[in-house]
């Protein structure tokens, strides 16, 4: 098939890249910064930024007689530019939807994501049919839900509609970038194995699934084309307990109602570029219960929730990447560098 990869530089979209060049399809990657290593017997690249004036015009040009568009591509910074963020995610989507129903694409696979659920009622995992409101106080589960509302309005039309809803995303190689997005700039990776003690809420408790996982599941879909929704996450959530384990510390019982306003307050002083939001997030979104993956597709994850987040740990304190400008190498000085030229993660666009 000729599949068309929207994002495909980033966490999931590395992944994805690798399952199906092995499945042996022709791809067309998307993303706003190539990779300096361009096309390949089975990936060429496209340069597009899905919020310039010319998008529609160039994915149009893209994904005429694709078989498949997947759409990965979304923004985390500059946190503190949410309109900006709202064009990247929503408005972004809106153009990639048009654009593939007026070129004629058959399928179109949405990767949506746990954040568009409504808050939990207790930890009984939910299904796809739960409510999907969103977190109110998080930009990140507003604009995932906008997006889905895009879907509604398009489905029963001649594109099949998937939308991919998996728990937090992990692998080795998104090391640097997680260090780039969540740890300042002056901090060194290997802090991370110097933690004494962890301050968390012990009732934590975070659907997550490894990226190679879901790249299986969206390979399976592409196969498939089944329309609807989709959630993906390993059997068991990771828990405050498993996170201080995997860091090496000693968790420290705080209530999220006391690191809220912590990690707020360092939000707004640009000491750290990770909104409150996230944290409402983790505590309010439900379980996930995958049983349709199981049934309809087949799909079985391979790595535990543990298992994947000590692979992230072990990414972050090694300084893990891979060859795209998304996941690129990250260290001390070359952070500081940018902060001086570009200012801080936060609050610019380039990264």
């Amino acid at each position: 098939m000729r599949i068309v990869i929207t994002g495909a530089t980033g966490n999931v979209g590395t992944a994805l890249v690798r399952r199906l060049t092995a499945d042996g399809h022709d791809l067309v990657g998307l993303a706003r910064r190539v990779p300096a290593e361009n096309d390949g017997p089975q990936l060429s690249w496209r340069s597009v930024d899905l919020t310039a004036d010319d998008a529609p015009a160039r994915l149009g040009e893209a994904f005429a007689g694709a078989d498949a568009v997947v759409h990965l591509a979304w923004g985390f910074q500059p946190s503190h530019d949410e309109r900006h963020l709202e064009r990247l995610g929503v408005e972004g989507t809106g153009r990639v939807l048009r654009a593939a129903v007026a070129a004629g694409v058959p399928h179109l696979v949405h990767q949506s994501s746990l954040g568009v659920y409504s808050p939990r009622a207790d930890d009984t995992p939910v299904d796809e049919s739960w409510p999907t409101h969103g977190v109110r106080t998080s930009p990140y589960s507003r604009h995932k839900v906008a997006a889905e509302r895009l879907l509604d309005a398009a489905e029963g039309g001649t594109t099949t509609i998937t939308r991919m809803r998996p728990g937090i995303i992990g692998q080795r190689s998104a090391g640097s970038a997680l260090l780039r997005y969540g740890v300042p700039a002056a901090v060194p990776s290997r802090v991370l194995g110097m933690l004494p003690v962890l301050p968390l809420d012990r009732r934590l408790r975070i659907p997550v699934v490894h990226a190679d996982d879901v790249a299986d599941a969206f390979a399976r879909v592409l196969d498939r084309r089944p329309g609807g929704a989709f959630n993906l996450a390993a059997p068991d959530p990771l828990t405050a307990a498993a996170i201080a384990a995997a860091f090496g510390a000693r968790l420290v019982h705080v209530p999220s109602s006391v690191l809220r306003p912590a990690m707020a307050a360092a939000w707004h002083l640009r000491l750290q570029q990770v909104d409150a939001g996230w944290l409402d997030l983790a505590f309010a979104l439900p379980l996930l219960d995958s049983g349709r993956a199981r049934t309809e597709l087949g799909w079985t994850p391979t790595r535990t929730a543990v298992e994947t987040f000590a692979e992230v740990v072990d990414g972050m304190r090694t300084g893990a990447s891979a060859p795209t400008p998304v996941l690129r190498p990250r260290t001390v000085p070359g952070a500081l560098r940018d902060a001086l030229r570009s200012g801080p993660v936060g609050r610019r666009r380039e990264s």
